[in-house]
């Protein structure tokens, strides 16, 4: 009979001791987890993504619903343990659930600092430690402009760098003189601070907060210098605290946190307790790395192994803030007994510390140029002696006698920290399975899974480690995981055999899976339609859900309905059918998009097909990869400065490539002169007017991946314009991953490459011939319903069906 062995956390180290009993020995016990948010599994790390808007909740998922059906676990989902019955061996939920165990583990991670100050209870304060606390402050950016961010560590910054790219003002509190005091020193949090200055963030240093001003809702701090500051939200990311109420209240033994030995076993038998709840050897943990080498050490004891003891896990953090690359490990505060070399390239913006105690390495930390970090890292952790080194020699490898970077770095050190996943585990998976591709590195240690960050240095080892063995085609990025095979080889097999559904390339070609995956549908629907758009129809089921819909869904489950705006004009008509449809449908929010679009936000997903309808403008296909706006400049026709019609020109572009399929979403702008009023320079396609003609910019991103658009040629005439246009979307379309954007593309193929196939006379011809094919089959996705208004649930229910 099965032992019972229930989880009390949800989270990521709870769910890595379940992965690791799993793997050690999965048919020991039955399990059942308890969390107290109404998710799956999911990596906190990443709510920073959420919040910038670079990525989905689904995105960062670590074990989906499905993963804890087939591992036959029970979870109870928005469901909290209020009550240990020790002596009886059960738990109880604050939903009255009551639950028998024989082994029992706490991970109820950590909660939010929230400063004991006046006005903390208001509206508009909010710790950033959920996926309830991220929505709440995109919540609070379609309404208000102003955000204090109290706490200046890694966390509130990336707070910060959201709320930024949510379009508001914002200002860093910090209690210290730096930022990022606990991996920083004071050169590189000043460094850190600048870079960050550039890119918007304003900072209000050595402040302490006394009291958030406002009456119900947050209008303003005040600080102990008698200082105050004008907020219309305050988040609170000055720190965390393990959670040990539940622990404390059960009789176990609490101090900072809950106790635990070396083996993560509380003071009462048959209870463990892992992840930043705990304190071992009178330290607590906030990063993944630990809490994951003590998830291995538990599931192995529980699973009645002799693991090595746990023993405390030595510090290294190496990262990218906002996109500035920072590193830290160890003691890096130099002392009376602590020396340190510095070496600052102030021009570059490069500083490298070392700290070193009696010829031993025991701190680095680095700014800007961050690859030596690992081999850094090893050295501190391996205390090696240095005694015959030079020791600024350490700062810089010497090729003739140093490792490679891959040789250096030691088999536990940790790769990819959103994952724990370290060198040596990747290295034995890629030996003992047989792995030759990055694809099938990632799917089956999990590294690079989350945030990708860590994806050269995982394609390195793999590299590495393949040696003599390696060929080219072992790096290539397949699909999915569902293949071995890559986008360029999945189409040349659709050509070759001339595939023409989704299921017969799966099926022919081979797939893992008979019904593939979220990842590898949509792509192959979009590789058919873009090689055959005249003879392939679409597969709607194999659609993202807001495609499917026509609206984007929102976190409470209604939708967002952007009609087009060509170029960003309206008229009145169009206006008085928004104004009518608002009304009628009960919308609560109607806002204005950065596209020069207006959104209305709150549809009903019943009312959708009506909305539609009343509405009778086309899609402005705010959910669709494909093109999204035009944004224009009020262009000569108004504007002192204007050299062209912008506006003339930007709806024309838009109408002409409405609706087209694209590997990803594509945003464009028409700027009339080089004031650049329309941000074109930071598009998928940038048009700016010059005396005598038109500047072309491409591979432009305004997102988290900032990137300004090259400068792809001049041409003279509108119709020149929309000829380039017509060939670069083309190609785009013909050679780009799916979900690729325009920035990394223009990137990984080269501008001299893309420059050198649109000046071809030749090739220009055959790939915009190839647009008008494309742009021939358009149909407007809501045509029929306004159309025919008599049956529209009907049609809705038909469109819709695969949802």
């Amino acid at each position: 009979m099965k032992e019972k062995l229930v989880l009390v956390g949800n989270g990521m180290a709870g769910i890595r001791s379940l992965e690791n009993i799993l793997k050690t020995d999965g048919e020991r016990f039955d399990m059942t987890v308890f969390g107290s948010e109404p998710h799956p599994n999911y990596n906190r790390i990443l709510l920073s993504k959420v919040l910038q808007g670079d990525t989905k909740v689904e995105d960062i998922t670590l074990n989906d619903w499905n993963w804890y059906q087939e591992h036959n676990i029970q979870l109870f989902t928005n469901e909290t343990i209020v009550k240990i019955d020790t002596e009886n061996q059960t738990v109880t939920s604050d939903q009255g659930r009551t639950v028998n165990y024989d082994r029992l583990i706490l991970a109820t991670g950590s909660l939010p600092f929230i400063l004991p100050i006046p006005g903390s209870d208001k509206k508009g304060v909010t710790a950033f430690r959920t996926l309830q606390d991220t929505e709440e402050m995109v919540n609070a950016s379609t309404m208000y402009k102003k955000a204090a961010v109290i706490g200046g560590g890694l966390l509130g910054l990336e707070a910060a760098r959201g709320l930024l790219n949510l379009g508001m003002e914002v200002n860093v509190i910090h209690l210290s003189s730096h930022l990022m005091e606990r991996q920083l020193d004071p050169i590189a949090g000043q460094l850190l601070q600048k870079a960050l200055e550039e890119q918007g963030m304003k900072f209000l240093l050595g402040k302490q907060t006394n009291e958030i001003l406002g009456d119900t809702r947050v209008e303003g701090l005040s600080f102990s210098d008698g200082t105050t500051l004008e907020t219309d939200l305050v988040v609170m990311a000055a720190g965390i605290k393990p959670s040990k109420m539940l622990a404390e209240i059960s009789g176990l033994e609490v101090n900072r946190g809950i106790i635990v030995n070396d083996f993560m076993e509380t003071s009462v038998p048959g209870i463990y307790a892992v992840g930043e709840c705990v304190e071992h050897m009178g330290q607590t943990y906030g990063l993944v790395a630990p809490l994951y080498d003590q998830a291995t050490v538990l599931a192995k004891h529980v699973c009645g192994l002799n693991p090595a003891p746990y023993e405390g896990s030595v510090l290294s953090t190496q990262l990218k803030v906002s996109g500035v690359d920072v590193f830290s490990a160890g003691d890096f505060i130099e002392n009376d007994e602590k020396k340190a070399i510095k070496i600052f390239d102030e021009q570059k913006g490069i500083y490298q510390k070392l700290v070193f105690q009696q010829n031993r390495l025991v701190g680095a930390v680095m700014f800007g140029e961050t690859s030596d970090g690992p081999r850094l890292f090893s050295y501190i952790k391996e205390g090696i002696d240095m005694s015959d080194m030079e020791k600024v020699s350490v700062l810089t490898s010497n090729d003739s006698a140093q490792e490679s970077t891959i040789d250096s770095m030691a088999n536990d050190h940790i790769v990819c920290g959103c994952n724990g996943v370290s060198k040596g585990q990747i290295v034995e998976a890629i030996q003992k399975e047989g792995l030759t591709t990055f694809q099938e590195v990632k799917q089956c240690t999990s590294a690079s899974r989350s945030c990708g960050g860590c994806q050269p240095v995982v394609e390195e080892i793999l590299w590495h480690t393949l040696g003599e063995d390696a060929s080219r085609t072992a790096q290539k990025e397949t699909i999915c995981a569902c293949t071995t095979l890559s986008r360029d080889e999945v189409i040349h097999e659709i050509k070759e055999k001339g595939l023409q559904h989704v299921k017969e390339v799966m099926n022919v070609l081979d797939w893992n899976t008979e019904e593939g995956c979220s990842k590898c549908r949509p792509a192959l629907n979009y590789y058919l339609g873009m090689l055959y758009p005249l003879e392939y129809k679409d597969e709607k089921s194999s659609r993202f859900v807001n495609e499917r819909m026509h609206a984007n869904i929102q976190n409470d489950g209604t939708y967002s309905v952007v009609p087009r705006m060509y170029g960003g004009v309206t008229n009145a008509n169009d206006l008085r059918k928004i104004a009518d449809v608002v009304d009628k449908y009960e919308i609560p929010l109607v806002k204005m998009t950065g596209g020069q679009r207006i959104d209305l936000l709150g549809v009903k997903k019943e009312d959708l097909p009506k909305v539609w309808a009343d509405l009778d403008m086309p899609s402005g296909y705010a959910y669709g990869k494909s093109l999204r706006t035009v944004k224009t400049c009020v262009g000569e026709q108004f504007c002192r400065f204007g050299t062209q019609d912008s506006m003339a020109l930007g709806i024309a572009l838009e109408k002409k490539f409405e609706g087209l399929a694209t590997p990803h979403k594509v945003k464009m702008a028409v700027s009339a002169c080089p004031r650049n009023c329309a941000e074109s320079g930071i598009k998928d396609l940038g048009i700016v007017g010059i005396d005598g003609g038109f500047e072309l910019y491409a591979g432009g991103n305004g997102g988290t991946h900032l990137r300004a658009g090259d400068l792809l040629m001049k041409v003279s005439t509108a119709e020149e314009v929309e000829q380039m246009a017509a060939a670069y979307l083309q190609y785009y379309r013909e050679t780009a991953n799916y979900l690729e954007r325009t920035s990394a593309w223009v990137e990984r193929l080269g501008l001299d490459h893309i420059q050198s196939v649109l000046l071809d006379d030749e090739k220009r011809a055959a790939l915009i011939e190839r647009m008008n094919i494309a742009l021939s089959t358009y149909e407007e996705p809501w045509q029929e319903l306004r159309e025919s208004q008599k049956d529209t649930r009907q049609l809705f229910q038909k469109a819709t069906a695969s949802v």
